[in-house]
């Protein structure tokens, strides 16, 4: 399994949210350096964001989270066209799940198992 794992609910539909672009990035040298990116499944699930093997050392990072094509291609006006959820990961190797809770007019996030 992916170190980094994500999965977007549509709270307004009650369904997942399939179809939505991420990508993950390393804050380093005050830059954001893409590592790997994704399109949610049906399930809205990306777990292959990283190779299995793959440890990422301590620091920040951050999922981008490109919402807007997903609700245009409902007809549906967003005020968020994209999140971005910034965390910090101690570098030991344990998983994080990072979840996204959208609706078209707010999202929410918390650290997830």
């Amino acid at each position: 399994m992916s170190q980094i794992t994500t999965h977007v609910l549509d709270t307004a539909s009650g369904k997942p949210a399939a179809g939505i672009d991420l990508t993950l990035s390393q804050f380093i040298d005050n830059e954001w350096k893409l590592i790997s990116g994704g399109t949610t499944n049906q399930d809205g699930r990306v777990s292959d964001l990283l190779a299995e093997n793959r440890i990422l050392e301590a620091g920040r990072y951050k999922i981008l989270f490109v919402t807007e094509d997903y609700f245009q291609k409902q007809g549906i006006k967003a005020f968020y066209p994209y999140a971005d959820v910034v965390f910090e990961i101690e570098g030991d190797g344990q998983h994080y799940h990072i979840p996204l809770l959208l609706s078209p007019f707010a999202y929410s996030t918390y650290r997830g198992s």
